[in-house]
């Protein structure tokens, strides 16, 4: 018995983009942008509140928080008042 001859792989074709490739970037915000909505409002928003938002765990939140919103150049600030500590974004540093 002999070798087989190779067989060559196909290549694929680039696909053109469909409609619903398309409509994702009309995508509901994500949950950071969710978060900073939150942050930007005049009140701010609580731990609790954040958590509420997203479904997020509280250290989850303190995570996105300390990373992904300082990331994008936004200074947060908290104070606490009655006990409960409040988030507000106050601009860039």
């Amino acid at each position: 018995m002999g070798k087989s001859p190779k067989r060559r792989s196909v290549r694929k074709t680039a696909k053109a983009k469909t409609t619903q490739s398309l409509k994702r970037n009309t995508a509901a915000p994500s949950k950071i942008d969710q978060i900073i909505a939150a942050l930007r409002a005049p009140k701010g928003a609580t731990i609790a509140a954040l958590t509420a938002l997203t479904g997020w765990q509280t250290h989850s939140v303190r995570g996105a928080l300390a990373g992904a919103v300082k990331k994008r150049g936004l200074c947060v600030s908290s104070t606490k008042a009655d006990g409960e500590r409040v988030y507000r974004i106050g601009g860039k540093p």
